[in-house]
């Protein structure tokens, strides 16, 4: 196989994110991963890492969510640049005093004296049958949280240059990797790249209507546009990548093009990402819009065990039509 053939492969997302945590620890020997099996990587993220950096940067940790959420904050206090691996997003519950009270603030309550350079990252999302404690979205919870920066990449790409910029920040970042992504493959580059955060990235191109997806709505935005596509509609998909902070700007220069707006959100419609984003499109660019915007997201209820009833509550392409068609009524 040649050297230009290994190049075009394309890479699994979760080894895109393995390729951008490695890469940082290359760069940065106070990089450490701790989390529960991150030597074995149940998912797989942190694959291979022991190896190659040893057992004193990659660390087991007990199952103790609450404990080893904490202990980040003390390592990053004391000079380290911790990655922690949370494997499952609704454990974040279970250590959200640590999160939300303790590495979210204590940046801004010393006054700037004490830096967290923490990243947190997990699988999130309904992944078929994972029910209720293991399917959720918190990024709408956790974009409330003022402190930290919130990553959602969709693309093998977007993981691995978004993993290593995470790192690399000196704030408290939590990135969140939509489950049912983990097996798609796209093309990477085998160098070390960051993507900056905070900086939105137009998927497809179009001038009738502008859709704004969110994680593993995105490839499902990108379906019907290409459909409506072939019907003569032009569909602009634009992927925020980043929710904390949130690049409205481009979304705004997307709607001063399209004039209509749909935002899809892999997440419960009451105080989801969806709404703020109407919200503020609605606040800074409510002569731009030609109809009234719409949000496509998740009823309000708990994800259900149940494949046949996941699949009623998720979003599903449909879904993303609908609210189009609507749009351009």
């Amino acid at each position: 196989m040649s050297d230009e053939t290994v190049k075009e492969r394309p890479t699994y997302f979760i080894k895109a994110m393995q390729e951008g945590l490695a890469a940082a620890m290359r760069e940065d020997e106070r990089v450490v991963v701790i989390g529960e099996d991150v030597d074995r990587s149940v998912i797989g993220a942190t694959r291979g890492l022991t190896k190659e950096f040893g057992d004193m940067r990659v660390r087991n940790t007990p199952i103790s969510e609450q404990a080893f959420v904490g202990a980040a904050v003390g390592a990053a206090a004391a000079g380290l640049r911790p990655v922690v691996d949370m494997m499952i997003g609704a454990f974040f519950y279970v250590s959200m005093d640590q999160l939300a009270n303790q590495a979210a603030k204590l940046p801004y309550m010393s006054g700037g004296q004490v830096n967290l350079p923490i990243t947190y990252f997990t699988a999130t999302g309904p992944s078929g049958g994972g029910a209720a404690q293991h399917s959720e979205n918190l990024h709408p919870m956790l974009m409330n949280v003022a402190g930290l920066k919130i990553v959602m990449p969709s693309t093998p790409f977007d993981a691995k240059g978004l993993m290593l910029s995470a790192v690399r920040d000196p704030n408290p970042v939590v990135y969140l990797q939509d489950h049912i992504l983990g097996g798609t493959r796209g093309h990477v580059p085998p160098e070390a790249y960051g993507i900056p955060l905070g900086v939105a990235d137009v998927k497809k191109r179009g001038t009738d209507v502008t859709v704004v997806a969110i994680g593993s709505t995105v490839p499902k935005a990108l379906r019907v546009a290409a459909e409506l596509e072939a019907a003569g509609t032009s569909v602009e998909v634009v992927d925020p990548r980043t929710l904390a902070p949130l690049d409205m700007d481009t979304i705004l220069e997307s709607v001063a093009k399209t004039g209509r707006l749909v935002v899809v959100d892999n997440a419960r419609l009451t105080c989801s990402a969806a709404s703020e984003i109407v919200a503020s499109a609605a606040s800074r660019g409510f002569d731009l819009l030609k109809a009234a915007p719409e949000r496509v997201a998740w009823a309000d209820v708990p994800v259900p065990f149940s494949a046949p009833l996941e699949n009623r509550v998720v979003v599903q392409d449909a879904d993303i039509l609908a609210a189009i068609q609507k749009v351009l009524a």
